[in-house]
């Protein structure tokens, strides 16, 4: 007869913890969980799809609790039984983290700026509105389009410009910047900075929506940053400068400041130091509608709402943001095929999952 063994079984739990968590793949995880019930129910158990996610993206560490839609989380401390809340928890969070990982992993990436909030000073507003910055491609109507700070005497004096994103909560990789060059003054000057940082995090309190006019606010004491990058030089050249952060980070709360370090040119008429942009732009991935977030309080801990389980998606065919459609329901072998990146679906939340008690090695 053919000798069968699970191996969960024969080794300590120490030892078994210590095997799993090699795994550095969402996908493997999942695969693992969808062996019998008692390997999901280890999976479950330990939090492994949580602590893989809080693993590769330490953002996380803030989530002081997970929702879901058909989650209250009132109603489930009120159950009867502690253990059986317990596991319901343990079985909301390993579907939300294997899903939460897979959205902060999967490409492509596309433009997640969604308007601008704030400069921290504007020359002639609003014709060098940072709202500018926005604009792409050649200037419009013949007219040149950028930002440009107020003139100073000294050059070390730094400028911010602060920008909401498409989603409170974002995947972001890289940051795009180009200088704006005068082509109308003599010599054609590029005012450039000499150095940039990046910030990222969340409103000390709710923003109005629309955001209103751009105002000249250094803006620090209306936000609560979260993340701070090493500082990248930046080259006196009118291109549009690529600033690709070391590892992809997750921005909670939609809030992204870029800080301009240093000036390089002063302006002749005046004898004034500019910093002047002409393009901004922001690559990364949303990951909203399928995830959202609460914010509680200046502590930077958030409630992360799972809006659906469809791993939020950008469009091959153009870089704008597309929420992906939900449709049916699925077992663990399509959740695999997505986290592989083999397709969309819509989870159903409610659904246990049926796998075979059967190992074969």
């Amino acid at each position: 007869m053919e000798i069968r063994m699970d191996f969960l079984d024969w080794l300590d739990h120490d030892t078994s913890m210590k095997i799993l968590r090699c795994l550095e793949d969402p996908a493997d995880l999942v695969r693992v969980s969808s062996v019998s019930r008692s390997w999901r129910h280890f999976v479950i158990a330990n939090g492994l799809c949580k602590q893989l996610c809080l693993r590769m993206f330490p953002h996380f560490l803030r989530v002081e609790c997970v929702t879901e839609p058909c989650c209250d989380i009132e109603k489930a401390s009120e159950v009867g039984c502690s253990k059986f809340a317990e596991w319901e928890t343990l079985k909301r969070e390993h579907k939300v983290y294997a899903f939460l990982v897979q959205g902060c992993m999967s490409f492509p990436f596309g433009k997640c700026i969604l308007d601008a909030i704030s400069a921290s000073s504007t020359d002639n507003y609003p014709e060098e509105s940072i709202r500018n910055t926005l604009q792409q491609g050649d200037p419009i109507e013949s007219r040149a389009s950028y930002w440009s700070s107020k003139g100073q005497r000294n050059a070390a004096v730094p400028e911010t410009l602060v920008y909401k994103l498409v989603a409170d909560i974002c995947v972001i990789t890289e940051i795009n910047i180009q200088p704006f060059q005068a082509y109308f003054q003599r010599g054609s000057p590029i005012y450039s900075a000499i150095s940039v940082r990046f910030h990222m995090g969340h409103p000390i309190h709710p923003m109005s929506d629309p955001l209103g006019e751009p105002l000249d606010d250094s803006a620090d004491d209306k936000f609560i940053w979260t993340y701070s990058s090493p500082e990248f030089p930046m080259a006196q050249e009118s291109s549009l400068q690529n600033f690709r952060l070391p590892e992809p980070v997750v921005c909670i709360g939609g809030i992204l400041q870029i800080e301009l370090l240093g000036r390089v040119q002063r302006q002749e008429m005046d004898g004034l130091f500019y910093t002047c942009v002409a393009q901004v732009q922001v690559k990364g991935r949303p990951l909203s509608p399928a995830f959202g977030v609460e914010m509680l309080g200046p502590s930077g801990k958030f409630i992360l709402k799972a809006e659906s389980c469809n791993p939020p998606s950008l469009s091959d065919e153009d870089s704008s943001y597309h929420g992906g459609h939900l449709h049916g329901r699925v077992d663990w072998e399509q959740i695999m095929n997505v986290l592989r990146g083999e397709g969309d679906f819509e989870y159903d939340w409610n659904s246990e999952d049926e796998v075979d008690d059967e190992l074969a090695f």
